[in-house]
Formats: structure tokens, sequence, C-alpha cells
């Protein structure tokens, strides 16, 4: 339940707001802490909400609810017709937020954008060995080796040129990593000699602007008033930070919060019986997985993945966990709403039999322990992790496994499982752009083993080739067969156990309006209101 100081706080900020007639502050109960606001360190939705979604905006976002393309910090762009030069032509009067610790003395311009993206790109950059944990997807989608250069005109011309065609390049660029930051605030820090503010007191051009962070416990921000696309109707967004879904239910109900995410999808039917209450859904682009780490000892061995996948009663788990209908069980790494799905790939049969054989021929001893990193609370991917760890645990016994569960914060189980120290990972993805890449190259590139998150420690020359090629491609047809190939080494080599795609759900108040649930997962209170 919300601690007695957060309740007596929620409270004061309620009565405030009314007594003196301002917007109801949204008050939005979140699943877990973000890891920072440096956005571009990060890879988790949780973390591009309460940044990338709030504080910054980028040249081009995505149409609310859709995975469409629109202009943002750029009001138009052209594109050369090799496809490789882009042209972005920036808005102007955009303002950088003014707060207690920095006061722009200028608007948006290229500067900014080259500051941002040189940053990732540019090992010269005086910012750039400044991110502690580097830049994921900057590394992981291979863009060091696709960007030749990131230029400006004029003070609101820039022109980004590659090294090859990118099919879903306009679509990368809505993504969070390539969110723009003020390149003044960047100087001034770096002055001071207080790099690491970038990551705890954020600047950005977005809705909101950053007020303050209770580690664990709530994320404080105010409307920006200079937004450029208008004002956001709530004076003050508070994402409080509530791990346990049956507690932010609690939390909805007794309007300590008005906007609960990711509600347990058995919950659902409550909800929508309740007057006071309403759902959201969307068939999201999402899967939930468990990487094995190719690297350990036996998990090295396809047979053992193998075993270790038809013990998996898949059904069953699905069924537990989201409840039937909302949720189609996996075969792969992404939805089949996506080009490339591979309708050739079936789940096999759950044989006990079967996967005692193959461990017996891959030479692990009966009892071998693996060890299995889970989160705390539930998410879109996975609405009870420990309930879904030990009914793997409980398969896994009766084929002679041991799986000692490790149940630990979302963040820190990140941190380790980039580090490589599980042999199993249970996690999830969201896409972030509607494009098959998004899940392939994040995930199971090469590249992106070795920045640690491919949990799964997996490069398959041939895959890669394949991922690499459907990127460079821009007929679509040809783009779906590549990803269809790929997806067939994939199912071969079986890096993961694909779970499901679940419905995504948002619970709030019948008296929220404007709230627009998202494909993509991310979650942008910019036009939402409390009535």
């Amino acid at each position: 339940m919300t601690s007695l100081p957060l309740r007596a706080a929620l409270a004061a900020i309620l009565l405030s707001a009314a007594s003196h007639g301002f917007a109801k502050p949204l008050v939005v109960c979140t699943e877990a802490s973000p890891e920072g606001f440096d956005i571009v360190q990060y890879t988790t939705a949780v973390t591009a909400d309460a940044s990338a979604e709030t504080v910054f905006n980028r040249l081009v976002d995505f149409k609310p609810g859709t995975t469409d393309i629109q202009p943002a910090l750029a009001e138009r762009w052209e594109i050369s017709p090799d496809g490789l030069t882009y042209t972005f032509h920036l808005r102007e009067g955009v303002k950088f937020h003014t707060t207690d610790y920095f006061t722009p003395t200028r608007d948006f311009n290229a500067d900014d954008v080259l500051w941002s993206l040189n940053r990732q790109f540019d090992p010269t950059h005086p910012w750039h060995d400044k991110a502690s944990v580097g830049y994921p997807y900057f590394e992981s989608m291979a863009f060091k080796d696709l960007l030749k250069s990131v230029a400006k005109t004029d003070d609101h011309t820039v022109v980004i040129t590659l090294t090859r065609p990118e099919a879903p390049f306009l679509r990368d660029m809505a993504m969070a990593f390539t969110s723009i930051y003020s390149a003044e605030y960047g100087d001034q820090l770096l002055k001071a000699g207080r790099t690491a503010d970038l990551n705890s007191k954020p600047i950005g051009t977005g809705p909101f602007i950053f007020q303050r962070y209770s580690k664990d416990a709530q994320v404080r921000f105010k409307a920006n008033p200079d937004y450029f696309r208008g004002k956001p109707p709530s004076d003050s967004l508070i994402f409080a930070i509530t791990t346990d879904g049956n507690v932010r239910l609690q939390k909805l109900r007794a309007n300590e919060c008005q906007v609960a995410l990711y509600p347990k999808p058995d919950d659902v039917p409550s909800i929508k019986a309740d007057p006071a209450l309403k759902v959201e859904e969307i068939e999201a682009l999402v899967t939930g997985y468990i990487s094995m780490n190719t690297e350990h000892p036996y998990l090295s061995d396809v047979r053992v993945r193998k075993a270790i996948d038809i013990a998996f009663d898949r059904q069953t788990h699905v069924d537990q966990l989201f409840g039937k209908g909302n949720a189609l069980v996996a075969v792969n790494p992404y939805p089949p709403t996506m080009i490339g799905y591979n309708t050739d790939n079936r789940n096999p049969p759950r044989d006990l039999a079967k996967a005692r054989e193959l461990l017996e021929q891959a030479g692990v001893p009966p009892g071998t322990v693996f060890t299995l990193f889970t989160r705390s609370g539930g998410g879109p991917t996975n609405p009870n992790p420990r309930l879904s760890a030990e009914m793997l645990q409980a398969d896994l016994k009766q084929i002679g496994l041991v799986l000692n569960v490790r149940v630990m914060e979302w963040a820190e189980m990140l941190r380790r499982a980039k580090n490589g120290e599980a042999d199993l990972v249970s996690t999830g993805w969201a896409g972030d752009n509607g494009d098959p890449d998004n899940f392939l190259s994040p995930l199971l590139s090469c590249d992106a083993a070795k920045t640690g998150e491919n949990y799964a420690r997996w490069c398959n020359s041939k895959f890669q080739e394949l991922i690499t090629r459907a990127r460079e491609v821009t007929d679509t047809d040809e783009r779906a067969r590549l990803y269809a190939e790929a997806l067939k080494v994939y199912d071969e080599d079986q890096p993961w156990i694909s779970m499901a795609h679940p419905k995504m759900f948002t619970a709030m108040r019948s008296n929220v309006e404007g709230y627009v649930i998202n494909p993509l997962t991310n979650n942008n209170f910019a036009t939402t209101k409390v009535k």
C-alpha cells in the first residue's frame, strides 16, 4: 500500500489544486523505477516513459496510437534518390526547459542535433566516454557502421549521410535513443565537472519538465508552458512507482492514482465492471521470452536448448499467466502482424522423453543446476514473473534439471543479465518502431551479443547476414523473405524459448481523458487530463 507520507503528499496536491482552481494533477501508477534519465544509455520501456516521452523530443516521432511517422523537431525532410542522404529542416522557436539548475540562452537549433547524435557516433566527442553503460541501442543496431556523417548546413538544417540504404531509418529516428539534448546544457555540465547530472537532472524540449525523483517511490514533473505542441492539460504529472500489480489496482480504485499501467489480465473483467474505472487495450508489438546463455556450459549445445524448449508446457504457461484469449503463444521472436513472420516455424509438441534423450546425448548429468533471473513485480510481457519461473522450474524438474530462480529488482536484473551472469533470463521486449529489425538487431544480433543486450550471447553468422541484408533492402516483399529465412535459422538454433505475444492493457479512472494507448507500449501523457 502507499506509505503514509506519500499518501499525505498526494492528498495535499489534490486539495491544493482544487482550492486554487488549477488543473488536477495526473498520478500514474507505474510498474518499476527508471534506470536513469539519460535515455540513450537505456533500453527499457519504463525508463523511456520517464524520459523520452516526458522530457525529450526527437526529429520525428510516431502519430499517437500508430507506427506512422510524423514531424516533431524536424518540420519536414527530404531523402536523396539513392537513399543515402536525409536532409532535416528544423522547427524554429522551440524552447529548452528552464529549471532551477539550467536556464537556456537560446532556442533549439542544429547544434543540439549534432551534439546528441555525434555524442554516440564520434569517439572524439567530449561526451562520448561519459556514458557509464555505453549506448546500447546505437551499438546493437550498428549505427556506428550505418552513419557516415551528421552535419549542418545552417542553424536549422541537418544533413545525415548513411553508408548504405537503410529501410527502417526514419522509424529508427523516432526511437528514444535519438532524443535531442541541449548542447548548451551539456557544455555547462562538462565545464563544471558534473557530467553525471545529465542522468539525474535532464533537460529537453518535451511536454513535461523534470522536477525530482525519489528513488523507488515517485518521479515528479510539471507541464512545459512553452511546449511547441501546446501546454499539456495536466499541470503536474507524478509517476508513483508501484511494482505490485495488485497494489496498483488498489490505488486506482482509491483514486490515489488516476492511471494504472499493466493491470493483471485476470483483473481486467472486474475493472470493466466498475463504473468508476475503464480499460484501454491493444494488440501490442510485444514478446515475452526466456533467453538461454549460449556461452554457458551445456547451454552452448543446441540439444540442451531444444530439450529445455520441448519440456516447457507453453500453452498451460500462457493460459495461467494471461488468461485465455489475452495472449498468443509465441513461435517467432516477434508477433505475426509484422512482415517476415515465418509461418512454417512450429513449436514442437511437449515431449519429456525426447527431452531426456537429448540431455543424455549432450552428456548433461541428472540434477544439473541452471540459474534463471527474473524480475520482481510484473509488466506487460509477464504479469506474474515468480509464478512463471516456478512453472518452468516444475517443468524442468520432470526432465531431471534443477532450476535455481533468482528474483530481483528490474534494473538490477537487466544489469546482471547484460553481464552474462545468468544461464536463463526471463524478460520481454516491446517494439519501438513497428519494424522487424527492432526486435532482431537489438536482441539477437552479433553486435548486441558483444554489448550484452543479447542476453543469449548468440551470434550466428548466417542469421546476421540475413538481417543485415534485410535492413538494406527497400522492397517490402524481399525484406519479408529475408526475415522469414532468418527466423528459420533462429528456430533451428533455439537461443530463446519464445513464450507469448500478450495484449496490453491500461486501467484508468473513468474521468481520465486524452490518453492514447500505443502498440509500441510507450506511455505519453502530453494530452491526458483528469476531467
